[in-house]
């Protein structure tokens, strides 16, 4: 398939979070002659691909297509018909969900919690709320990544431009750690520092639902719709929350629809994307993809380090490079953590008059990770290049020709054979009984690609002191 290819060639000249988060959610539509034409989700994506990567696109086409190719980009659900003045495309495509009977207006008043506080002054619409944010989440200590660029960006835009943007609602989903509360806040504390007559509030599902439950005791659900209905930048964190909960969904639904056609931004968070949610009405999930879902991924290697580095400068202390280096290599998955780590290394440091250094290190990282002082062995690179590579481990050890697969096992081969005291023969019998032969050809194989692809070489590098770094060679 011509889409296919071009994914190949574009594999080779991109990053593995890049290739991810910008390439694998497009689409193939079809291909008319010379024309191919794909979908992106979105706007902004559409965008963001032509500013960065058009010359990688027309490279691709034309490989694959001659001189005479190009793209069409198709892009659901985003507003009105719009041209592409791109070299790579000739027209874009737009629609917008249409209105229906459940997007009637509610009426109502004030929060029956909410109204009990001084800034909220019954009957007059332009009212002052305190927005509930915590005022060290802004941009500038966001560090930005191939993780979280997408969703960076899109936040950025919606702060010069709440609820002027194609991105509303937008829903920032991911992992448990990864910055999403943070990111959202941003958001709002841009805005307020931007817009001082716009209303913005942040607020947790759990504590939204129970102040609906308050609302529905005190018998004042209106005033909790009505009061809502004012704010112009709705901040709600861990949406997933409101699974099962039908009556808090109902109501929300309610001012969902009224924000939304007052023009009025709302900003959600959830540990998965919408069409994941479990337990949610279908009438919001489908509200919630009309605008952007941006996913928030696991931090690479450098993008740990730049976020260790500015925690540790706001913290007006030093670390040395190689500490730093081996917290990051050792706490992969969650910033949250990671930021942990620093803060153990501080306290201890501070307490016991010791400076920070690398065994004090091994110390506090051992409370977090279990990996630490190991031997290298084949089954340990086999298990890191797996997960690398994404691939389940057994497979490297059965027979497979899906390239990703013969990639990995190659690799691990060759890392087995360069950082083990293993012979050819023990390592080819770790992958499933292979001889020395084998082995010594997966060797050449990866040198070889080593030569001609520098990304595959920075891989290799990457992974062989990943594996140093995570045993404390």
């Amino acid at each position: 398939m011509v889409w296919d290819d071009c994914l190949r060639i574009i594999k080779k000249n991109v990053n593995p979070q890049s290739f991810k988060t910008w390439f694998e959610p497009i689409k193939p539509v079809q291909l008319e002659g010379d024309v191919l034409t794909i979908q992106v989700p979105n706007k902004f994506f559409f965008e963001w691909l032509e500013e960065h990567y058009v010359q990688l696109l027309k490279k691709s086409i034309r490989q694959e297509l001659g001189e005479r190719g190009r793209l069409v980009y198709h892009i659901p659900e985003q507003g009105v018909k719009e041209p592409a003045a791109t070299s790579t495309s000739s027209r874009a495509v737009y629609s917008k969900p249409s209105a229906d009977k459940d997007n009637a207006p509610v009426p109502g008043a004030f929060d029956a919690d909410m109204i009990k506080n001084p800034f909220i002054i019954p009957g007059i619409k332009r009212i002052k709320v305190e927005p509930q944010l915590n005022p060290t989440y802004t941009f500038e200590n966001f560090i930005e990544g191939d993780c979280n660029r997408l969703a960076r960006n899109a936040g950025l835009a919606i702060a010069k431009k709440p609820g002027g943007t194609a991105f509303n609602p937008l829903v920032i989903f991911g992992d448990v750690g990864l910055g999403k509360t943070h990111l959202a806040q941003a958001i709002g504390n841009d805005v307020v520092s931007k817009f001082e007559s716009k209303a913005v509030l942040y607020v947790s599902s759990e504590k939204f639902t129970n102040q609906i439950i308050q609302a529905i005791k005190n018998n004042s659900v209106n005033d909790f719709v009505n009061f809502y209905q004012m704010i112009d930048v709705l901040i709600i964190d861990d949406i997933q929350f409101l699974a099962g909960k039908q009556k808090t969904q109902e109501i929300f639904f309610h001012i969902f629809n009224q924000l939304h056609q007052n023009g009025k931004q709302i900003i959600l968070t959830s540990d998965r994307p919408p069409k994941d949610l479990e337990g949610i009405e279908d009438r919001l999930i489908s509200r919630f993809k009309w605008g952007l879902s941006a996913d928030l991924q696991v931090p690479d290697l450098e993008t740990r380090m730049a976020i260790l580095d500015t925690k540790i400068n706001e913290e007006g202390v030093e670390i040395p490079q190689d500490v730093l280096e081996f917290i990051c290599y050792n706490i992969k998955n969650n910033i949250r953590e990671l930021e942990g780590v620093m803060i153990s290394l501080l306290a201890q440091s501070t307490l016991i008059r010791r400076d920070v250094d690398m065994e004090l290190a091994k110390e506090v990282i051992r409370n977090f990770v279990t990996t630490i002082n190991r031997e290298i062995t084949v089954e340990f690179i086999q298990q890191l290049v797996a997960e690398h590579f994404n691939v389940p481990v057994d497979k490297l050890h059965h027979e497979t020709r899906k390239r990703n697969v013969v990639i990995a096992r190659q690799l691990s081969m060759y890392l087995a054979k360069k950082m083990t005291n293993k012979s050819l023969k023990t390592i080819g019998e770790n992958f499933g009984g292979r001889d020395h032969s084998t082995v010594i050809y997966s060797c050449k194989a990866v040198q070889d690609m080593m030569d001609t692809d520098m990304i595959f070489k920075d891989t290799v590098s990457e992974l062989e002191k990943k594996i140093k770094m995570s045993l404390n060679e």
